[in-house]
């Protein structure tokens, strides 16, 4: 197929049909008026704004998410907009609850419809913000008439973007934010030149669409919010999340295909498949399981990365070669994961000491381990003393049952490992296959 058939054939999947543009439309309607009789009965004014996709017409059809904002005078206190702000929250959705991001809000359902209601202050200019979620009106404000003429284009983007993996700012995925998207295909004019660009980056790229000009950030990508000059607007893209994006821009460039916007995700492995890739690989992966803790996934997941680079920091320093690792989630269960490429060390450790002519230092290492139990000192072929002593863990599983609590972890993960935990070593990790068969799969079959 050509670029321009596959893009009509994803145009057509991803723009809303009228009938569900007016439900949209209604619901939105009927929300804000709830969202104003509540505000009506409070002792202080407020504003609804409508915010995120929704309110920018770069939503994608089958999307039900709606972001209402309730703004309050810059002058309230941060307990007055929580309090007032969950009042009017909860008037909207009445049977909606309370999640925190960086202040609580509701969330709940209406009309089939994900609804966040969501207290933010009326400052005046986006370098004025209390707090994060005060930036996102002026994004609206910003793009408001300048992405009509591409929004059905950014649509196709976003879609792209979500079936590479690489569509989302949470801290999970590390990837594009809807923002974001909007601004780069504004950049460039459209899904095809925003393609047909992205395979041609060469990473630190820089954009600045109102040339703000002068602050630098230290980003593989940088694109400078044009309502913010101090906030770089991709800072959340990982370097893996632009190079997956470069890789299938390219591939789209080369081959068009409708493949590309369809989901291929992979057959979860079973508890065999699993040690079955162990064997054929040969190495020496150790796992820890433990139950999720309880806080949102924005918390969660550099919590986990932390952890887990806490551990592989401990099996490289001590030896083991880390190939690879993973770190997996749900609701209930977390599991981190380390492949070693060596799965048994000598029972002795070589440990040098200085040359034997630099005087102070040498005698104090000689005296510091003459009467221990070591092999040494002794002095080796460079003039050095050396001591060869008992290491305190020949595998994987025994260097992290023994240093877990040694090395830097997030403190709600390391909670959660205190409190229970099983350490799983070789073909052992089967048992992850119940609850993260999906992830192994991709962890043993990686693609770009």
């Amino acid at each position: 197929m050509s670029f321009e058939s596959v893009i009509g054939e994803i145009h057509d999947r991803v723009v809303p049909e009228q009938s569900e543009v007016e439900a949209l439309e209604s619901a939105v309607e009927a929300l804000t008026e709830r969202a104003r009789t509540a505000i009506a009965a409070l002792p202080v004014t407020a504003e609804t704004k409508l915010a995120g996709s929704t309110a920018r017409g770069t939503w994608l059809a089958g999307d039900r998410d709606i972001d209402l904002f309730v703004q309050f005078p810059p002058s309230l206190g941060r307990d007055e907009l929580e309090q007032y702000g969950l009042e009017v929250g909860h008037a909207v959705l009445p049977a909606g609850h309370e999640e925190f991001a960086e202040h609580p809000y509701v969330k709940g359902q209406y009309r089939g419809f994900d609804v966040d209601c969501v207290p933010c202050y009326a400052v005046e200019d986006a370098s004025e913000i209390r707090s994060a979620v005060d930036r996102t009106p002026f994004h609206t404000a910003y793009l408001s008439g300048r992405i009509d003429p591409v929004a059905d284009d950014v649509r196709v983007a976003k879609a792209f973007l979500s079936e590479i993996g690489t569509y989302g700012s949470d801290l999970r995925t590390k990837g594009f934010s809807g923002f974001l998207t909007e601004l780069l295909v504004l950049e460039y004019g459209g899904f095809e030149p925003f393609v047909r660009s992205v395979a041609d980056w060469s990473p630190p790229v820089r954009f600045d669409p109102e040339g703000h000009g002068s602050r630098s950030f230290d980003d593989p990508l940088v694109v400078v919010d044009p309502t913010d000059p101090e906030r770089n607007v991709a800072a959340v893209c990982s370097a893996r999340k632009i190079a997956r994006t470069i890789h299938h821009a390219r591939a789209f460039e080369f081959d068009p295909s409708l493949d590309r916007f369809e989901s291929r995700g992979c057959e979860p492995l079973s508890a065999a498949e699993v040690r079955a890739a162990i064997d054929d690989r040969g190495t020496a992966p150790v796992a820890i399981r433990f139950p999720t803790p309880d806080i949102v996934d924005d918390q969660l997941y550099p919590q986990l990365e932390k952890s887990l680079g806490g551990i592989e920091g401990a099996l490289d320093r001590a030896g083991f070669a880390p190939m690879r690792s993973g770190r997996f989630a749900d609701a209930e269960e977390s599991a981190l994961l380390v492949e070693c490429a060596v799965g048994r060390l000598p029972a002795v450790v070589r440990h040098s000491g200085p040359p034997v002519g630099v005087r102070e230092h040498a005698e104090e290492f000689y005296e510091s381990y003459r009467d221990r139990e070591v092999v040494g000192p002794y002095v080796d072929s460079e003039g050095r003393y050396v001591v060869e002593r008992t290491r305190d863990a020949r595998t994987p599983v025994e260097l992290v049952e023994a240093k877990l609590f040694d090395v830097s972890l997030g403190p709600h993960v390391e909670s959660a490992l205190e409190a229970d935990r099983q350490v799983l070593a070789g073909d052992e990790l089967a048992v992850l296959s119940e609850r993260f068969g999906s992830a192994l799969a991709e962890y043993f079959d990686p693609k770009p």
